[in-house]
């Protein structure tokens, strides 16, 4: 059971949650009263859900190769294929299996429309690195569509516009604003003034000719490319450090790989040695909800140019089409209770349409640099032969594709257009970051962060009624965790980090799991 307490115009309430895992249920009582909420659908990612699990075999031993790879999504398996493609020997570590991290919960778009952009790039950045923003990802999207024609891959590629539309007059001139500049760059934007969906809208920017994918049936396709001459992937081996110098050394936990050059491609960079990255990356929660609904959905993949954000796009699936409906994004480690995020978006979905059933629901985590641009290159210029991509802002299938373009042309030593803009070294001011601080009480199937004196322990209590008690401190750079009541996981609100119930690490930038917490027996008994 949690508790916690708020007042409003005086008056205090008291909220209660009850939340069982195998039903996904959550009962909610304000002031006594029953309002109940049960979490809708499958707690997994429609990708996910409808791919095989991979099963490639974990490093033995020590082993050396031109390029080593650290993550295996859409920038880790796109390098590794292009790289293999010029001749060169490629190593791709994954701590885990390939394609389950970020790019396994995408909502997989394949559009240089993100959001509104260009407008303010052109403004911010200038008319050059813009255009070199808009090309990468226009190229992007033309890479991954010659991919899938020329290697036949079966990954549910198709051709859709893209709308940014504007969800209340006060957006009209933004969409206006954005529509000459993104025209401007050469981009195949146009205006619209009314879109085929089941509220008011006050105009759209209409991105002609992109794209949408089911990502691993696609990536998990250029996988098996990579596998044979001097090319391998390795899952279930944690990099644990690098070395730079030549050749660059990178030591895992079940061997050491020697490369000429190595890429960081792990969402949030897992090693940062000039403590940089610290001051300009934040991690974003974004929720997602596979819907069936009695409409038609209309051709194309919509997002608003407000807050909160809301997206929608249709998957063609078994059993008829599936609409994606997205949004409620907030900081990690902040917002609301994530199953309120939940209940929230399924309210619109049910606002606007009528909805058949909730299959699925899943949330992703995305890292935001802090002008919105990916970061791609050298984190810095005496970084030698080791390199980094991170920062893709929730649009990682055409920014992470260009990724690999511009880092495949780069170690090949090869002149590439577009990496002015993406300069991992460009001046940037510093970010700030809030530690959220809730602290319930512990019943079972629950964690939470204890204050013991001075001392804080996150505690969760299985099911069973076993006690775990770990050291809040991310093991990457020792910001506190937050306890996340859907997915019974600790998130790092800094850098994105997560760990399950026990403490173990699912998402990086962290290698290592949550430190144990000594804590007095009757403490633990209580």
């Amino acid at each position: 059971m949690i508790y916690k307490h708020s007042s409003v115009a005086g008056e205090r309430s008291i909220l209660i949650f009850w939340i069982n895992e195998n039903k996904g249920s959550v009962t909610n009582m304000t002031n006594g009263k029953d309002t109940g909420y049960t979490l809708p659908g499958r707690a997994e990612s429609y990708w996910l859900a409808t791919t095989p699990e991979s099963n490639y075999p974990f490093l033995s031993g020590d082993i050396s190769v031109d390029v080593a790879i650290i993550g295996g999504g859409i920038v880790g398996i796109t390098s590794a294929f292009l790289l293999k493609q010029a001749g060169v020997s490629v190593a791709v570590i994954e701590a885990d299996r390939i394609i389950k991290g970020t790019t396994g919960y995408t909502t997989a778009k394949i559009t240089s429309q993100h959001n509104l952009i260009y407008d303010r790039l052109i403004s911010q950045v200038g008319r050059g690195p813009a255009k070199q923003y808009a090309e990468s990802n226009q190229e992007a999207i033309d890479r991954i569509e010659y991919i899938v024609r020329s290697w036949n891959i079966s990954c549910d590629f198709e051709h859709k516009p893209a709308y940014v539309y504007a969800g209340s007059e006060d957006s009209a001139q933004k969409i206006l604003d954005e529509v000459r500049a993104a025209r401007s760059l050469g981009l195949p934007a146009t205006f619209e003034s009314s879109l085929p969906l089941p509220f008011d809208t006050y105009g759209a920017v209409r991105f002609n000719r992109q794209a949408q994918f089911h990502p691993r049936k696609y990536l998990c396709a250029l996988a098996r490319e990579l596998e044979g001459d001097s090319c391998y992937i390795f899952e279930k081996t944690r990099a644990l450090g690098i070395e730079g110098g030549e050749p660059v050394v990178i030591k895992t936990d079940r061997g050491t790989v020697r490369a000429g050059d190595a890429i960081q491609a792990t969402n949030y960079p897992i090693f940062d040695k000039p403590g940089e990255l610290f001051k300009r990356l934040t991690q974003s929660m974004s929720y997602v909800l596979g819907v069936r609904i009695e409409e038609t959905f209309p051709d194309g993949m919509f997002i608003n140019a407000e807050e909160p954000i809301r997206s929608l796009r249709s998957q063609p699936a078994e059993g008829g089409e599936l609409v994606l409906a997205v949004g409620e994004g907030h900081p990690t480690g902040h917002g609301n209770p994530t199953h309120e995020h939940y209940r929230q978006l399924e309210d619109w979905a049910k606002s606007i349409y009528n909805v058949r059933s909730i299959d699925y629901r899943w949330l992703t985590e995305d890292v935001i640099s802090e002008d919105g641009v990916p970061l791609i290159g050298r984190l810095t210029p005496d970084s030698g032969h080791s390199y980094l991509a991170t920062g893709f802002r929730k649009w990682g299938m055409t920014t992470g594709t260009a990724a690999a373009i511009i880092l495949t042309d780069t170690i090949l030593g090869r002149d590439n257009p577009w990496t002015e803009v993406y300069e991992p070294s460009r001046s940037r001011q510093g970010s700030e970051f809030v530690v959220r601080e809730d602290l319930p009480e512990v019943e079972p199937d629950q964690g939470s962060l204890i204050e013991k004196g001075e001392d804080k322990v996150a505690v969760y209590r299985d099911p069973q009624g076993a006690l775990y008690t770990l050291n809040p401190a991310c093991r990457h750079m020792g910001c506190p965790v937050s306890w996340n009541d859907a997915d019974k996981t600790w998130d790092c609100h800094c850098h994105g980090s997560r760990y399950n119930a026990r403490g173990e690490v699912i998402q990086s930038p962290a290698v290592y799991g949550l430190l144990e917490k000594k804590v007095k027996e009757q403490d633990r008994q209580r």
